[in-house]
């Protein structure tokens, strides 16, 4: 297991407990994984696709995040923004978060950044300041839009899977939906596709044409 995915589930695992702050052993653990890495930012984004997408492109523009002192942490839900930062503060491992939120989710990471002594009074005007960029409805939706439902079809193509999502838009849910709608929920339906499509969708990409938000991360680190 490399220093970075160490790093990683290590602060995913102490986010995951019951403690407000981590206990020296985990403090002194997480900082010893930094150190190794020279670590200077860790990207917060919600869950595994959304890592996937941001170090696809990252790769794409032909970078090496880990290389620069960057590892992309999957929240597993925005609502536990706040632990996640706690981690990453002063007190810790005092490095400059970053990341990607949804839209409806932008309160949970002013919150969390507020709380965490990141900003004071913050508006989601500021969010982009600290490095947090927002997704319309979420990282699928802006991906389905930059290449468009013809270009997402293909991808699905070339992945094999365009037979079973033809017969996935056959079935009654599905029928009456967009075809945007129907594509951004054939993704989740089996565990893993997420993952994979936001991986394959990003390899997709006009890399002149991002869109905003991951244009705008990946611009940040």
């Amino acid at each position: 297991m490399d220093t970075a995915t160490r790093l990683r589930q290590t602060v995913i695992s102490w986010a995951a407990g019951d403690e407000d702050t981590p206990a020296p052993a985990e403090a002194g653990a997480a900082r010893d994984l930094a150190a190794g890495l020279g670590l200077r930012t860790v990207v917060l984004v919600e869950g595994v696709s959304d890592r996937a997408a941001v170090e696809a492109l990252a790769e794409r523009q032909g970078r090496t995040l880990t290389a620069e002192g960057v590892v992309v942490v999957p929240l597993g839900g925005a609502t536990s923004i706040t632990r996640f930062l706690r981690l990453l503060g002063p007190d810790v491992l005092d490095v400059r978060p970053a990341g990607l939120c949804d839209a409806a989710e932008q309160r949970f990471f002013l919150q969390g950044l507020e709380r965490t002594g990141f900003g004071t009074a913050l508006v989601p005007e500021d969010l982009e300041t600290l490095g947090f960029f927002t997704c319309h409805a979420d990282l699928e939706d802006e991906l389905i839009r930059a290449l468009g439902a013809d270009g997402v079809q293909q991808v699905i193509d070339d992945q094999g899977d365009l037979r079973t999502f033809r017969i996935f838009q056959r079935q009654p849910a599905q029928r009456e939906r967009a075809v945007e709608a129907q594509l951004r929920r054939f993704m989740g339906t089996i565990g893993g596709r997420k993952e994979h499509y936001a991986r394959a969708l990003a390899e997709a990409l006009d890399l002149t044409r991002l869109p905003r938000p991951l244009h705008g991360l990946l611009a940040h680190l």
